[in-house]
């Protein structure tokens, strides 16, 4: 079991910055894919980064580039740095999470761990 919780999200000008935060709790964050998702109103949820414990790392097309995904299994953290935000960002963005005993994956269906979600909102 996994337990997750966002912070970090706001509202930023198209262009700027913010760090979205993730805090897992459980005994099993150091074998667990950690990902990132976002939703925007009237869409489907989406994939944004994905981190394993090993460092490997994989991106959406649409953020790569612009965002950097890390995690810190000392703290049990995982964070989502974002830059050149655009208003497209604009979602709410989830943290979720996926045992390394399975494949690596950027289908939100494969993850059964996931935080509330935190909005992100990039104004024009």
């Amino acid at each position: 079991q996994v337990q997750l919780a966002e912070s970090g999200g706001g509202l930023v000008q198209a262009g700027g910055s913010l760090r979205l935060s993730c805090a897992a709790s459980g005994r099993t964050f150091s074998t667990s894919f950690m990902a990132w998702f976002r939703q925007a109103p009237g869409k489907e949820r989406e994939f944004v980064a994905v981190a394993g414990s090993d460092g490997t790392s994989y991106y959406a097309d649409s953020v790569k580039g612009r965002f950097t995904i890390s995690r810190d299994n000392a703290q049990t953290t995982v964070d989502l740095r974002m830059n050149s935000l655009k208003p497209e960002d604009t979602a709410v963005y989830y943290c979720a999470a996926r045992s390394q005993l399975f494949a690596i994956s950027r289908v939100s269906a494969k993850y059964p761990y996931w935080g509330q979600g935190t909005q992100v909102t990039v104004s024009s």
